[in-house]
């Protein structure tokens, strides 16, 4: 019996030198799935950077997208040549009974010109508060229906950016944006911006 004893004692001090073995590999282990997952989403938005995706243009039969973008260029002063769109195109929706358009993806072979007209839209929107970009502007009849442009996000941080918008506004988060593919969140005009580059940092934003 004391043999017996002895060999299962010396069990269960194996057991659990595996045991605390195999805890430190899956440490190391999630490290590595979360670094790779990490390269993964950069890769997935660096070949997104000069893309622009612009939300809310209605659609027609016999669209012709790329002439829209050109006169959206020309209403925010940032206007194109034809060598200045790679392609033009709406893509699926996220979800399918959405009545709202399909979004437009429109690549533009410059980073460079892709900021400047991004950042002609959002001058253009604060110096016309009362008629920001609207459908009207683009030559879609009379009504005045809000037109958004903005960067193409990869679907792991257009799913970051939502979660991010939904934080901030549970904790009284002023500011929420992006740039360069990154997200941003401020809490008001005199505290630092904050770069959210994964779910779990969002639970670091307190009211």
């Amino acid at each position: 019996m004391n043999k017996q004893l002895e060999s299962a004692v010396s069990d269960i001090k194996l057991c659990a030198e595996t045991t605390k073995q195999l805890e430190i590999e899956n440490v190391v282990l999630k490290g590595k799935v979360h670094d790779l997952e990490a390269r993964l989403a950069q890769v997935e938005q660096d070949a997104r950077q000069n893309n622009l995706e612009i939300h809310c243009l209605p659609e027609h039969k016999q669209e012709n997208l790329i002439n829209t973008v050109f006169q959206l260029a020309r209403v925010v002063s940032s206007p194109l040549t034809d060598g200045d769109i790679l392609s033009c195109n709406r893509v699926q929706k996220f979800n399918p009974n959405s009545k709202t358009p399909r979004t437009v993806i429109c690549r533009i072979p410059s980073k460079l010109k892709r900021d400047n007209l991004l950042a002609a839209v959002l001058s253009y929107n604060k110096a016309n508060p009362k008629q920001k970009l609207n459908t009207k502007l683009l030559g879609f009849g009379d009504a005045e229906s809000p037109v958004y442009v903005s960067e193409h996000l990869s679907p792991t941080n257009k799913s970051l950016h939502a979660a991010a918008r939904i934080r901030a506004k549970e904790k009284l988060y002023k500011f929420v944006w992006v740039r360069n593919g990154k997200i941003f969140v401020r809490k008001n005009e005199s505290a630092p911006a904050l770069v959210i580059t994964r779910m779990d940092a969002l639970k670091k934003l307190v009211n």
